[in-house]
């Protein structure tokens, strides 16, 4: 019932800023920060970091939130399904059916009305919030399309954020509004929606609710006063809002509140819709049963707020539950009949004009870029066939599952028993409610678009129809259900990622909404056959009319199959991200790097990463997975026109395949390929660069590196080049101050964007050491590029307690031996979140990642990292985020951060 959510994110922000802060973070840290990141850790004790990692490793112990919602979501269901069933115990369906068949039209024409007035009220919620976000820029007409369509299939579906945001964002984008204003035109329904749903709590209080048991909490002064401290506050909002025009600013993001009299009207509108709403269920209740209407609302405010925190979709039995208990009617078929009424109107009827006005309005916006009328059918309407279909899936499913747990009709199995052994018909029951229970399954890959999944769908729709006929003659389900079956058949283009079966397999997510189907499908049955006497000898009856025993043993099946593909989902789920061994590097990405003018991509030699080569052998490109994208490390190597043909190739490999394509630490001159690809482009850094031409210690801002140098050879500490002939030799001392260093730090290895310690991957290098009494005590491993023009460092690590200076001396040698070799440039690594815009009018992202940049050296040394390298005059070069914009902007943050660190929550480990 709620009627918010956050839309998709614009290019460069994000919608909401809590979560931006985290993202951003999560993307920080690890990046490559280069040879001078160890400087920044010098004033963290051992103890610390050994506290610090301690409680790292206890938080990465933590369920994962993404699995406990669910969960939590789920069991809020259950309890609910078992209230009813407790309450209902009297209730047959036959009763029910019979009061449904006895309700007029007449009855059910004041819900009709009532409703559409509540969705008028809510589509005003969208009005009023596109005047104050984006005054003059979307015709009211359209925000209240918008407000419509999109409460019409968040109201239904439920996952308000990740189903009404993504709707309005569609629409709002026809008129030019950026996702980042969709996001706050939604911030401000939701505070209409709270706004009018405290109204009506507040002067339904002062009404003095009484009469119902359930929410005789109060006296009834204590009623009204509740009620007038409530009027009071929202009176103290708005003459506060009367004295000028407000924002709240939250970590850098503006958030714009109404003033005082559009305030009010959002406040009555508000009201409006949830009185009206309860309007459409109060008039169908029977007149014995309702109460007066101010305490109804308080009740049905209550079932809105169940409904709330279960996040089951549109509350669905949640509500009901609330609404049987409140009223103590769970004995009453009519009230029952009464709230089924409210569904179909309220949910179900909204949801289909939504999905018809979604789909003409999508064949309006392409018009005129389709040539034919069948062009144009097939072209515009294949875009929003999956998930439309993904839904008539799952809906066909529930209704065979429905079906098999309900009586079939006498006559058709009498006539259907003439001509039809009773094993076919029992098997046929049973394997109705196994495909009923597979289409939920593979729903979701429909909507992911995957191939497998309209060829397994088709298969299963049309089985499920042969079976509803020889089950008991449901020849209407069998039509509906061959129907959706020819939707699939006609639009197979639609359907083009690859993926097999594993590519079903449920997330936590989906997992809770099986549970919440069987349930509710077993809630049904229970009720079905309320009056059938339970006997263990019912398991084995085998009988034309034994609907009962064929529902126990379908409901025993259907936990067994849904256990299965719960444990295999579990079982199986893909890891995050888990570093792969060596992968050999093919001798065509070696031929490109022998020429490359830049040394990050010798990251291509780490081995833990795939590549795809252009035709013609002069470029490649290197990524690896993790979660749901595809993750590139930098721009294509080689030859600039092969490079920019492999990056569609690679966005179009990742679209077959139903992931994201990600383009991570990217420079500037590939980024017009990028936003042809309209990716969201965010600014992650920078990338320092001495010119080695010029360099010298001479002067006085080189005085602490000429220091450096000279206490450590006074210490003893020798400068030396192991070539890579030799490094293999060298491996057993390198590995001891390899782990040692990692020791002192209580950290671990990361990878894909560094490197890490590996015999193989060291070997591919020369490296660069300091030396005390023949023995290493410090290493960096140099990266080459193949014209000379670069040098760098990857790992730079040391043996703790030798001395202060030593990585400073270090550095010092490093930036005179490459000048003495001859190249231009000596690589510094990157500065993350260096050169974000700080201004008001920057993006979201921009400003938050500038409040991290300064307020996070608890954590991480932002601001010293980049100090240390400025201290050489570098010339910086901005570093960027390539990938799709939105709601997706965040999980692909979180994925690049697993991909590096291995899991998000190492992102706090220094």
């Amino acid at each position: 019932m709620m009627r918010s959510g956050r839309g998709p994110i614009r290019q460069g922000e994000t919608g909401t800023p809590v979560l931006a802060f985290a993202t951003i973070w999560a993307l920080a840290t690890p990046a490559r920060q280069g040879p001078a990141a160890d400087m920044t850790d010098t004033d963290t004790s051992p103890e610390e970091r050994q506290v610090g990692g301690a409680l790292a490793r206890a938080i990465d112990r933590i369920v994962e939130p993404r699995v406990l919602g669910p969960i939590v979501g789920a069991a809020a269901v259950a309890i609910a399904l078992f209230v009813i069933h407790e309450i209902s115990g009297k209730v047959h369906l036959h009763q029910i059916e019979a009061a449904l068949a006895d309700t007029s039209f007449k009855t059910v024409a004041p819900t009709l009305a009532f409703t559409f007035v509540s969705f008028v009220a809510m589509a005003c919620y969208d009005v009023m919030a596109v005047r104050r976000v984006a005054p003059g820029k979307v015709p009211a007409r359209l925000a209240l399309f918008a407000g419509f369509v999109g409460y019409g299939f968040s109201n239904a579906i439920g996952f308000h954020v990740f189903v009404g945001g993504p709707v309005r964002y569609r629409i709002y984008q026809s008129a030019g509004v950026d996702a980042a204003d969709v996001g706050r035109i939604v911030g401000i329904s939701f505070l209409t929606f709270w706004g009018g749903l405290s109204t009506i709590v507040g002067l339904a209080l002062l009404f003095d609710p009484v009469g119902l048991p359930a929410l005789a909490v109060l006296t009834p002064a204590g009623d009204r006063i509740l009620g007038g401290a409530i009027m009071a506050g929202l009176a103290a909002v708005v003459v506060w809002l009367s004295r000028g025009n407000h924002q709240v600013s939250i970590l850098g993001w503006d958030f714009p509140l109404p003033s005082a009299g559009s305030a009010l009207a959002q406040i009555v509108i508000g009201a409006i819709d949830i009185g009206a709403a309860a309007a459409a269920l109060y008039v169908l209740l029977p007149a014995d049963i309702a109460p007066g209407y101010a305490v109804f609302l308080i009740l049905f405010v209550a079932a809105i707020i169940a409904s709330l925190v279960s996040h089951a979709p549109g509350g669905l039995g949640v509500l009901e539950a609330t609404i049987l208990l409140g009223l103590g009617a769970g004995t009453r078929p009519d009230v029952v009949a009464a709230l089924v009424l409210f569904r179909l109107v309220y949910y179900l009827l909204p949801l289909l004009l939504a999905a018809s006005a979604l789909l003409a309005f999508e064949i309006y916006r392409v018009r005129s870029t389709v040539s034919t009328v069948a062009g144009r059918t097939l072209a515009v309407t294949r875009h929003v066939v999956p998930p439309i279909t993904a839904t008539l899936a799952f809906a066909g499913g529930m209704v065979l599952l429905l079906s098999g747990n309900t009586p079939a009709a006498v006559e058709r199995t009498d006539w259907l028993s003439d001509i039809l052994p009773l094993p076919f018909a029992e098997a046929s029951h049973l394997l109705a409610s196994i495909t009923g229970l597979l289409l939920v399954v593979i729903a979701r890959g429909l909507y992911r678009r995957i191939a497998f999944a309209r060829i397994a769908a088709i298969a299963l729709l049309l089985s499920g129809a042969a079976f509803s006929l020889l089950k008991g003659l449901d020849w209407e389900e069998a039509v509906v259900l061959i129907a959706v079956a020819l939707v699939l058949l006609v639009y197979r283009r639609a359907f083009y990622r690859r993926g097999d079966w594993r590519s079903f397999r449920p997330d936590p997510t989906w997992i809770g909404l099986i549970a919440i189907v069987i349930i509710a499908a077993t809630l049904v049955g229970l009720l079905a056959y309320r009056h059938v006497e339970y006997q263990s000898d019912l398991w084995w009856q085998f009988a034309w009319d034994g609907d009962a025993p064929r529902f126990l043993r379908a409901t025993l099946a259907l936990a067994m199959v849904a256990a299965t593909i719960a444990a295999d989902a579990i079982i199986n789920r893909p890891g995050q991200a888990k570093r792969a061994g060596p992968e050999p590097v093919p001798e065509a990405v070696r031929h490109v790097l022998e020429t490359s003018s830049d040394t990050q991509s010798c990251l291509a030699l780490l081995g833990d990463k795939t590549f795809m080569v252009s035709t013609s052998g002069r470029a490649f490109l290197m990524y690896a997975v993790s979660g749901r994208s595809w993750i590139t490390m930098g721009d294509p190597v080689g030859d600039p026109k092969a490079a920019r043909a492999l990056i569609w190739r690679f966005a179009e490999a990742a679209d077959h395949a139903g992931v994201r394509a990600v383009f991570y630490a990217v420079q500037p001159e590939f980024l017009p390929a990028y936003l042809d690809m309209n990716l969201a482009i965010l600014k992650i850094g920078e990338v320092a660069r001495v010119e080695l031409t010029g360099f010298c210690l001479e002067g006085a801002v080189r005085q602490p590196l000429r220091y450096a140098i000279g206490k450590a050879t006074r210490e003893g500490l020798a400068f030396s080049v192991i070539p890579k002939a030799e490094v293999p030799d060298a491996l057993p001392q390198l590995r001891a101050v390899s782990d040692a260093w990692l020791k002192s730090k209580n950290g671990h290895e990361k990878g894909f964007s560094l490197g890490y310690f590996d015999d193989a991957y060291m070997s591919e290098f020369d490296c660069a050491v300091l030396s005390r009494d023949g023995e290493i005590v410090a290493f960096a491993n140099l990266w080459r590029s193949g014209d000379r023009d670069e040098c760098s460092i990857d790992l730079m690590r040391y043996r703790p307690g030798v001395s202060k200076v030593m990585m400073e001396a270090l550095f010092a040698h490093l930036l005179l031996y490459g000048k003495a070799e001859g190249y231009r440039w000596f690589n510094l690594g990157a500065a993350p979140l260096a050169g974000l815009a700080d201004h008001p009018l920057a993006s979201t992202w921009s400003r938050v990642g500038t409040f991290i940049y300064r307020a996070g050296d608890e954590f991480y040394n932002f601001e010293g990292l980049r100090a240390f390298k400025q201290k050489f005059d570098p010339v910086w070069t901005p570093q960027y985020l390539a990938c799709p914009g939105g709601l997706a902007m965040a999980q692909v943050l979180l994925d690049v951060t697993t991909l590096i660190s291995g899991s998000p929550i190492r992102i706090f480990k220094r």
